[in-house]
């Protein structure tokens, strides 16, 4: 007999509730906020074929889905509590659901968060998560606290950098020569982006301004600069790239590394006196940071290279009704 809708969700998504009042299997889920709390919340949508490709593996698939989430919460400074899960299956493919399960609650599990409901339906393979965070009063991340003179800071893998999940996209398009060892890293950049949620939480009261990377340094920049009414100037030598990165010609790493995508680090900027707490925010998270320009009271966004000249470049990023899927 096939897998029907209330046997797949008892048998790959239910679990016990530990901080929820109520859970999965009644019409709505209770939580109890901390009191004194802001509550922040944010929902995103992965649809096969535009946010990621078939190929990906179920387990790998279920890790990401959840991370872009808690991605946002990071760029917040919020606390994770809980989530919900919407999905659309063509099929209940036991081995698929197996798998997708697996690394949706490793990841999970390993920030504290628990499923507390949510939907299935059939259709074309599409993951829908809520994910709700708690935050101290008037202490959350915002967009719009930067102001000209403050460094702008990227997060990023101690052993890499950021645009290498862009450059694994173009390595699956054929655009990009890899190695098996380099192509095997930046794909797990790829399918495996690491949200930032402890260094934005250690960055409360220190950061002015952030965001996460979801749609390119240059793009996500933009929304940041928008929201705060400055300019920028980046640093092109003090953008941290991995040696994969950086072996490739430079037309290719400025699409990379300024368009990119799908990194999911945290873009922040902080006043040039809190250099010393953004390092030891840093160091508390176990996350490198490096420091890749400044914003700037001129309004617009330019990059100055290695060899020291200056140019604008447009903050344009991704945009899911006029760029290409995967």
């Amino acid at each position: 007999m096939p897998l029907g809708e209330f046997e797949l969700i008892a048998r790959y998504f239910a679990r016990p509730t530990r901080r929820a009042v109520l859970g999965v299997g009644d019409d709505c889920a209770v939580l109890a906020p901390t009191p004194g709390m802001e509550l922040a919340v944010s929902s995103d949508l992965l649809v096969e074929g535009r946010h990621f490709l078939s190929t990906v593996p179920p387990q790998a698939l279920g890790h990401k889905a959840l991370a872009v989430n808690l991605s946002d919460l990071a760029a917040c400074g919020a606390a994770p509590l809980a989530f919900l899960l919407m999905l659309a299956l063509p099929r209940p493919d036991e081995a698929f659901l197996r798998g997708f399960a697996q690394g949706l609650f490793a990841l999970a599990d390993a920030h504290g968060i628990e499923l507390i409901g949510g939907d299935t339906t059939a259709g074309p393979l599409t993951i829908g998560i809520t994910v709700l965070g708690e935050v101290p009063p008037a202490a959350a991340l915002r967009r719009s606290g930067g102001h000209a003179g403050d460094d702008l800071w990227v997060s990023h893998p101690r052993d890499g950098g950021i645009g290498d999940a862009r450059l694994a996209l173009e390595a699956f398009r054929g655009q990009a020569g890899l190695s098996q060892e380099a192509f095997a890293a930046v794909r797990r950049a790829m399918e495996w982006p690491q949200p930032r949620v402890t260094l934005a939480m250690a960055l409360r009261g220190v950061a002015s301004a952030a965001i996460d990377l979801s749609d390119g340094l240059a793009g996500d920049l933009g929304h940041l600069l928008a929201q705060s009414g400055v300019g920028a100037q980046l640093e092109w030598a003090g953008l941290p790239r991995s040696a994969a990165m950086a072996a490739l010609p430079m037309a290719l790493q400025q699409q990379c590394v300024l368009g990119g995508g799908d990194d999911y680090e945290l873009l922040f900027s902080a006043p040039p006196s809190a250099r010393s707490a953004v390092q030891s925010a840093a160091a508390r998270a176990e996350v490198a940071v490096s420091r890749i320009g400044e914003l700037r009271a001129e309004a617009g966004l330019r990059v100055r290279w290695s060899d020291g000249s200056v140019s604008p470049w447009a903050t344009q990023g991704f945009d899911h009704f006029s760029s290409p899927g995967p």
